[in-house]
Parts: C-alpha cells; sequence; structure tokens
C-alpha cells in the first residue's frame, strides 16, 4: 500500500510541473473537484468565503494562485492582485491575512522587480494593520526566501515565512529566525534524499522539534497541519510550558477537515484557513492530489457523478 501511495504522490507532483496542463486547466474553470480545494475564481467569491469561514469562528488567508510566471508584465499582474486581495480584504472588513509566492510576483525574473513588488504589498498590508505570509517553494528557493525576508524586516514587521520541517537545514533556520512569525509545515515538494529527510518518520520528528523550538523561543508560531498527532502533541507541549494562546496558531487547508477546524475554533484555539482562489488553479490541486489517496478518491467520486 506505501509503494501505491508513494507511486500516485510522485505521479501527480509531476503532474502539478505540467505547464500545457496548467494553460488547459485555466480554460476549464474549476471542474473536476478542484471547487472543493479553491474556494474561486474572483476575489469577489473567495472574500464570501472568507466571510462565511470568519462566522464559523475561524480567521483565514487568502492566496492569489498561480505558477509558471514568466515575464516582469505576469509578476506585476500577479503583485497588483495582491494589493487588491489587501484592500478587499480592508473594505469588506473581514479577518484574513495575505500569503504568496515570491516566483509570482518575479523572483525568477528580476530580484529587484520581486523586491520593489514586495515592499509595494507590504506598504499596502501595513496601512491596513495586515500580515503578509511568504510561502516556502522549493528547495532551490529556499536561501533567496530567507535573504529577501531578512532585508525585508529591516523595514515592516508585518511579515513572515515558512519553515518546513522535511529539509535538513530546517532546524539552523529556526534558530535563525528567532522572532519571526513563522508558519511551520511537513513540506510538500519533491526534494532529493540530498536536501530533505525521505523517511516520514524522520520528517514527524523534525516537525515537532521546530514546533518546540520555535515556541520556547517566545516566537509566534503558526502550527500548519492536519495530522492529529501533530495538534495533539502541540495541545500538550503549550499546556506543558504555559504558551500563551496568543503565542500560535493552528492552520489548515480549505476544504480539508472542514469540521476539525470549526471543533479546534470552539475549543478556544487560533484556527486560520488556508483560502486559495483564482484560475491559476491546476499545479496547487494537483499537490493536493498528491498529499492524500483520499483526495484522488473524492475527485474521482465527483467526475462519475457528473
Amino acid at each position: 500500500m506505501a509503494i501505491v501511495e508513494t507511486a500516485m504522490k510522485n505521479f501527480f507532483l509531476f503532474l502539478s510541473q505540467n505547464k500545457p496542463l496548467n494553460q488547459a486547466a485555466k480554460k476549464w474553470g474549476l471542474r473536476f473537484g478542484a471547487s472543493r480545494f479553491v474556494a474561486g475564481e474572483t476575489i469577489r467569491e473567495a472574500i464570501n468565503k472568507v466571510r462565511d469561514l470568519n462566522n464559523k469562528g475561524l480567521v483565514c488567508t487568502l492566496d492569489h494562485l498561480g505558477e509558471f510566471v514568466f515575464s516582469r508584465e505576469e509578476a506585476i499582474e500577479a503583485a497588483d492582485y495582491c494589493v487588491k486581495t489587501l484592500e478587499a480584504i480592508h473594505e469588506a472588513g473581514v479577518d484574513s491575512n495575505l500569503s504568496l509566492k515570491l516566483t509570482q510576483i518575479g523572483l525568477d525574473i528580476d530580484l529587484d522587480l520581486c523586491r520593489r513588488n514586495m515592499h509595494r504589498i507590504l506598504y499596502t498590508a501595513k496601512k491596513y494593520g495586515n500580515f503578509v505570509r511568504i510561502d516556502m517553494e522549493d528547495y532551490g528557493h529556499c536561501q533567496q526566501t530567507l535573504d529577501l525576508l531578512k532585508e525585508l524586516r529591516q523595514e515592516y514587521d508585518n511579515v513572515g515565512t515558512v519553515i518546513q520541517a522535511y529539509l535538513y537545514r530546517t532546524e539552523k533556520d529556526i534558530e535563525d529566525l528567532k522572532g519571526v512569525s513563522l508558519r511551520l509545515v511537513k513540506g510538500a515538494y519533491k526534494e532529493s534524499p540530498e536536501v530533505a529527510y525521505p523517511d516520514k518518520k524522520d520528517v514527524d520528528e523534525n516537525y515537532k522539534k521546530i514546533i518546540k523550538k520555535h515556541l520556547l523561543n517566545g516566537s509566534y508560531t503558526a502550527i500548519a497541519s492536519h495530522d492529529d498527532q501533530i495538534i495533539s502533541y502541540t495541545k500538550q507541549l503549550v499546556k506543558e510550558y504555559n504558551i500563551p494562546r496568543d503565542q500560535f496558531e493552528f492552520q489548515m487547508l480549505y476544504g480539508i477537515r472542514t469540521q476539525s477546524q470549526i471543533e479546534l475554533a470552539q475549543e478556544g484555539y487560533k484556527m486560520r484557513v488556508y483560502v486559495p482562489y483564482g484560475n491559476d488553479w491546476y499545479g496547487y490541486f494537483m499537490r493536493r492530489l498528491a498529499e492524500r489517496p483520499a483526495n484522488v478518491a473524492f475527485v474521482l467520486k465527483g467526475m462519475v457523478s457528473k
């Protein structure tokens, strides 16, 4: 069974990087089950979903999806969407942060362009009292992301990033990022065993280690996991060390374990939902299918019922 699951994961991760399929998906719309994991194609649709989640006691982070950005014009357009999203959050009065990928706003095209786009986005967020989370991408972009984050934090304190537990370098990164708001995740990209733990058991152990380290450093920590063992571990940890609830939050993805999200909020924990939207949903959707076989079964069931 484990062999089949690994093969399926690798297959969907391979598909996630297929550029022709990504282009075709933009024409399909949110079909084949994607609407379960993507909140809509427009800002208005996404804001409405955020409002619904807020009404259930959940806070959010919005992400305008985008992959394979190759031109300055596309990068500027993506940054414009980030600014528009922050403005829409403010105008609607909903409780949501913003998440973004640096490659979407020009990291692979021109570092200066990416830097200017980030300054514009962070200026807007600060004006509205909001926070921006820089998503971590594959290993090849890790150091670039952390370098730019360090530079941006010299001027803005309303920005943080994501740290992935499956990388060998992660524990050192946690030490260097003391005091920075971090979202801690296991990691969703296919990486070489030269840079990442290949064994799930080792990833889980490292995940627990960095959660404890960042919390005990007194740093704000977002534990982004659907794993009951990780959630229980965090609950026990904060109880044992008397860590205040305003120093951490749980995070889960839109469309996954919705009832568990609501239950955590009802228990008095801050529970933030990662809410993606936009027509460039294909790569994100494939990575969600890669993560859990149950997601694939859901999609196949939806396709048969159409």
